[in-house]
C-alpha cells in the first residue's frame, strides 16, 4: 500500500445533478485496466465539498466493487474535527483500506491544532492515514518538525507531499528515512519526484490518460528515465492543467475529450466555457494528435508489491 499510481478520481454527475454510478463505475475501471494500484475518491479533484456524506459513502463502496482487491482511499476533509472523525470512522466501516487526511478546512489552523486534528482523525478511523499536504491550495504546511511529531501515531504512514516545492521530498526522506511512505501529489512536478525516491504518485490527469502515467511511473521506477523523460515531456501541457484553481473543470473536460465522458460539475463550480474552454480542448486535442508509442511494461516492476 502507498506505493504506485494512485488516481484522485473525479465524481460524476447526471444532467439532473445525482451520482452517476455507471459513468463513475466505467471510469474506475479505466484505472484499473491500465495497471493503476488503487483509487482516492472524495478528493479536491473529487469535488469533497460538494459532496454530501452519504455520497462519499456511496462512491467509497463503487470503488471498492471496481477495484477488487487493491486499495482503496478515502478522503478526509472536514472543517472540524468533529465532523472528520466521524467521516474516518463511517469510512472505515464502509471498507476504506486507508484515509487521506486534511487539515480542518477553511481554519487555518496553527501548528498544534494541526497535528491534534490529525491524529484524532486517525485514531477515529483505525485504518492507515496519508496525510494530505498541501499549503498552497489550503495554507496549512505540515511541516518536518510537525510530521516529527505524528510519526508517534503508528495509524500515519504516508503523506501526499503536495508543498510544490521539489526540495521537500528530498528532507523528508533525509529526516525521516522509510518512516513514510512519499507520494508526489503535483503533476507538474511527478517525475521530478520520483526521480528524488518518492514512493508513489497521486495523480489528477491520470483520469484521461492512464496508460501514459502508468508507464512514467513504472520507466522511472524502473530507472529508465530518458524513456520516462520523453513521455513525460509531451505530457507536460496536459498536467500543467492539474495545478490551477480550475483543475476540476480542466481536468473533466480533458476525460470528456479523451475518454468520452463528460465535464459536469457540481455547483457552485461550472463548466469551462468560451475562450478558456476553446484553449483546455485545443490543449488535449493536440496531446492526443502526437500521442507517444508507449513501451511494453510487462517486464518491468510490479508496483503492487
Amino acid at each position: 500500500m502507498w506505493t504506485g499510481v494512485y488516481p484522485a478520481v473525479t465524481t460524476k454527475f447526471t444532467e439532473n445533478d445525482e451520482l452517476d454510478f455507471v459513468e463513475m463505475e466505467r471510469c474506475f475501471q479505466l484505472q484499473m485496466d491500465a495497471g493503476c494500484d488503487g483509487i482516492i475518491v472524495c478528493g479536491s479533484l473529487g469535488e469533497a465539498m460538494a459532496l454530501e456524506p452519504e455520497e462519499k459513502i456511496e462512491i467509497l463502496k463503487l470503488a471498492k466493487k471496481v477495484c477488487g482487491s487493491k486499495h482503496v482511499i478515502m478522503t478526509v476533509c472536514e472543517s472540524s474535527t468533529r465532523r472528520a472523525k466521524k467521516a474516518a470512522a463511517d469510512a472505515a466501516a464502509a471498507g476504506a483500506n486507508g484515509l487521506m487526511v486534511l487539515p480542518g478546512v477553511p481554519y487555518r489552523s496553527a501548528p498544534h491544532e494541526t497535528v491534534a486534528h490529525i491524529k484524532a482523525v486517525a485514531k477515529a478511523g483505525g485504518v492507515p492515514v496519508m496525510v494530505y499536504n498541501n499549503p498552497v491550495a489550503y495554507g496549512v504546511d505540515v511541516t518536518l518538525d510537525m510530521f516529527a511529531e505524528l510519526a508517534d501515531e503508528p495509524l500515519i504512514v504516508a503523506m501526499k507531499e503536495s508543498t510544490d516545492d521539489i526540495r521537500r521530498a528530498t528532507e523528508v526522506i533525509n529526516r525521516f528515512g522509510d518512516r513514510f511512505k512519499v507520494l508526489t501529489g503535483v503533476d507538474n512536478l511527478a517525475l521530478e519526484s520520483l526521480m528524488m525516491g518518492v514512493d508513489g504518485w497521486v495523480a489528477g490527469l491520470v483520469v484521461a490518460f492512464p496508460r501514459e502515467t502508468v508507464a512514467i511511473y513504472k520507466l522511472a521506477k524502473a530507472g529508465r528515465y530518458q524513456e520516462a523523460l520523453e513521455i513525460y515531456r509531451w505530457f507536460r501541457p496536459l498536467l500543467d492543467l492539474d495545478v490551477s484553481t480550475n483543475l476540476v473543470q480542466n481536468i473533466k473536460l480533458a476525460e470528456m475529450v479523451a475518454i468520452g465522458s463528460n465535464d459536469r460539475v457540481r455547483a457552485p463550480r461550472l463548466a469551462l466555457s468560451g475562450a478558456e474552454r476553446a484553449r483546455v480542448i485545443k490543449v488535449v486535442e493536440d496531446a492526443i494528435a502526437c500521442r507517444p508509442e508507449l513501451p511494453e511494461l510487462k517486464e518491468l516492476c510490479d508496483t503492487s508489491m
